[in-house]
């Protein structure tokens, strides 16, 4: 194929990408305010078990969650729907990241409690298919991940708002070879997008008692995008007068988080996509391991609520899956308790796992038969609400 080609194919490809792009921005603009939903006369929470370890981790979370709501459930307040046909080798079949009849499943939800789901690389599976937790985010708007890390010893209490529908991987799957030499991937940045992670991020603090919020980027080399995010947090920041907003890049981030003198100033987070992944793991890390830590993704209509690590497909190969330590995706469920309203139900959760993963106080899952299992470790967290509970009798 000639250069003149190999140019125009890639510039009709990179159209289409623009009017899909134009139009979501059109759909982001049209949306309409957030939905109430402790308004709700009933709230459906649909449970999604995902790939590898995390049907177990899940299934697991998800009877804590339907014990600490057993009342509510009895008086048709909240109704719990499973939702099954969300895994990888569905999404092969169909070649899509979401099935076909997936979706209408999950929209029928109010809330989704959402296992790990494989994210297949390129070149792992004859086909490349978006990842599952980047399309569901999409389809269903779910722009602000929202990552709280907690390490009280530590003087750590950090939450990050990562921009969820943008940035390197909103068109993730769409990148393209124009020939042999030449790859194109692409960042995408929209200023309602911007703006709507930013102000969620500045209205937690100013409701939360925090006094900093922070906005990482690298907008010294990634000029446009990242410049864009940056201005419109400059100027979100001015509405906020008793908030002090500063501004990092992501590589020297990264060592703030781990260095001594720094990391305890820090308290709410605003980032790109790319960014706010990166920064929760380590994150993560810091707290005792992405196995640790929970997340939301919220959107004016729907949330879904996740572990933030993977499936784990190496301790399945192994056997090991009944193994596997459910406290991040419980982390995850105790934030769908307060996101429906049921925030003492949410304390008693949070306090149970805070007690339950100290190693020294009971079962301890290590991913291996020398640790509890995920059910044994389920029960010790019931136990524990269960005695939380009575204590406020």
């Amino acid at each position: 194929m000639t250069r003149e080609l190999e140019v125009a194919a890639a510039k009709e490809r990179f159209g289409q990408l623009l009017y899909e792009q134009l139009k979501r921005v059109d759909a982001i603009n049209a949306a309409k305010e957030f939905v109430d939903l402790e308004s709700l006369p009933k709230v459906i929470i649909g449970v999604v078990g995902g790939d590898g370890i995390g049907p177990s981790i899940t299934g697991q979370a998800a009877r804590v969650l339907r014990y600490l709501l057993a009342d509510a459930e009895a008086a048709g307040k909240v109704e719990f729907r499973i939702i099954e046909n969300l895994t990888i080798e569905n999404r092969l079949v169909c070649g899509k990241p979401i099935p076909d009849g997936c979706l209408d499943s999950l929209k029928a939800c109010h809330v989704v409690l959402k296992g790990p789901t494989t994210t297949p690389q390129a070149g792992d599976y004859p086909i490349n298919i978006e990842s599952a937790n980047v399309a569901m985010r999409k389809e269903l708007d779910l722009f602000a991940n929202v990552r709280p890390v907690r390490v009280p010893e530590l003087g750590i209490d950090w939450t990050f708002f990562r921009e969820n529908t943008e940035g390197a991987y909103a068109v993730g799957s769409s990148g393209f070879d124009v020939n042999g030499d030449l790859a194109i991937d692409f960042t995408v940045a929209t200023t309602e997008g911007s703006e709507r992670i930013i102000r969620a991020a500045f209205e937690y603090a100013r409701n939360n008692g925090k006094t900093r919020v922070t906005a990482v980027t690298k907008a010294n080399v990634v000029k446009t995008t990242d410049g864009k995010f940056l201005t419109i947090f400059r100027r979100i920041a001015k509405e906020y007068p008793g908030i002090t907003a500063d501004e990092w890049y992501i590589d020297i981030m990264t060592a703030k988080l781990i260095d001594d003198d720094r990391r305890r100033d820090f308290q709410v987070f605003a980032l790109p996509n790319l960014y706010g992944d990166i920064l929760t793991d380590e994150a993560a890390q810091i707290q005792g391991g992405v196995g640790t830590a929970g997340s939301a993704n919220l959107g004016k209509r729907y949330a879904m609520f996740e572990a933030i690590h993977g499936s784990a497909p190496r301790m399945v190969a192994e056997g090991r899956e009944i193994y596997a330590d459910p406290s991040s995706v419980m982390r995850a469920a105790a934030m769908l308790l307060g996101h429906i309203g049921y925030r003492g139900e949410q304390e008693l959760l949070s306090r149970a796992l805070d007690h339950c993963g100290r190693g020294d106080r009971g079962k301890v899952c290590t991913g291996r038969p020398n640790g509890a299992t995920t059910a044994e470790f389920a029960d010790y967290v019931t136990r524990t609400i269960s005695r939380y509970a009575e204590e406020r009798v």
